[in-house]
């Protein structure tokens, strides 16, 4: 099948299902795409793969893939 034969993509209603729950998530989240002074995703308890550019973050209130330089409120120093 050669790639001109390839149907138009369309969102389906599951995407405007999560693209409605992912901004709700959103506004209770005080979700950033930017560092809150030295406290950002990749220094963060719940992020998960500290040497990773985009990670799962496993806070109970989040649980999605967030960027390294991102921050919200739920951020929490990592234990030593």
């Amino acid at each position: 099948m050669a790639d001109d034969e390839l149907p138009k993509p369309e969102p389906k209603e599951i995407d405007e299902k999560l693209s409605i729950q992912l901004r709700h998530l959103l506004e209770d989240a005080t979700l950033k795409g930017k560092p809150y002074g030295e406290e950002k995703c990749d220094n963060c308890l719940y992020y998960s793969e500290v040497d990773q550019k985009i990670s799962y973050c496993w806070h109970p209130k989040l649980r999605i893939l967030v960027g390294a330089e991102w921050w919200c409120q739920w951020w929490e120093k990592i234990e030593e």
